[in-house]
């Protein structure tokens, strides 16, 4: 007979170190090596060479497939070559190496400041924003986002789920968001109800995470349709 834990599961100690540090930018480094397989599934094509200048935010590699994404430059400069390098697994993986030259920005990309909380875009356009913008699960599997957006066929969605627990005993980065940046959350979530047509949404927050809950609570209150759920 199986024994289960009589908690439901492993409860490892919280070591939330940095819930109260602010979000910072990281200074630019001097290179970089960019995987071209970020995601679960097929792995994006490169589409430079090396010699080749790029821009912050410029698509570098190509999604290949329906599961898969775009892969954009995290800085300007040079490609320095394509070739292969061990990942965080210890494993050889193809990416793209670039000596950082600046902090030049694809000219196409809004870097304003200004909250922009109208779209005109449908379902479908914003499914393909967000693919080509190359957005992907926090999660191990990195998930493309796009695809979690497509119901399968003949199905459809009743509410939207966002997930704000961030139960990993170290990470932090949900909850600065969650602080930092509510409005932008709200207006996302506003984005993907359009998306899936529903008109309900549920931000489930581990109650480990007080201020998140009543900051969003209250800010959700101008928002049809949403609600913040303490789990």
């Amino acid at each position: 007979m199986l024994k289960t834990f009589k908690k439901g599961g492993v409860h490892p100690p919280e070591n939330k170190l940095t819930a109260a540090k602010k979000i910072e930018l990281l200074t630019l480094p001097k290179s970089v090596f960019v995987p071209i397989a970020q995601h679960i599934g097929a792995p994006a094509t490169p589409v430079v060479n090396k010699g080749d200048v790029v821009k912050t935010g410029q698509v570098i590699a190509q999604s290949s497939s329906f599961v898969s994404t775009n892969i954009h430059s995290p800085g300007s400069g040079k490609v320095k070559k394509v070739d292969f390098s061990a990942d965080s697994s210890g494993y050889p993986k193809q990416g793209i190496f670039i000596d950082v030259e600046g902090d030049e920005w694809l000219e196409t990309i809004d870097r304003s400041e200004i909250l922009q909380k109208e779209c005109s875009l449908d379902g479908p356009g914003i499914i393909k924003k967000i693919q080509d913008a190359g957005i992907v699960g926090l999660g191990g599997a990195t998930f493309p986002t796009h695809v979690k957006l497509v119901p399968p066929k003949g199905m459809k969605a009743d509410i939207l789920i966002i997930n704000g627990v961030e139960c990993e005993p170290y990470l932090t980065s949900d909850h600065r968001l969650m602080l930092e940046k509510p409005d932008e959350i709200l207006v996302g979530t506003q984005l993907l109800m359009k998306t899936l047509n529903v008109e309900k949404a549920a931000i489930g927050i581990e109650n480990n995470k007080p201020d998140a809950i009543q900051l969003l609570t209250e800010k959700a209150k101008k928002y049809n349709g949403i609600r913040i759920v303490a789990l």
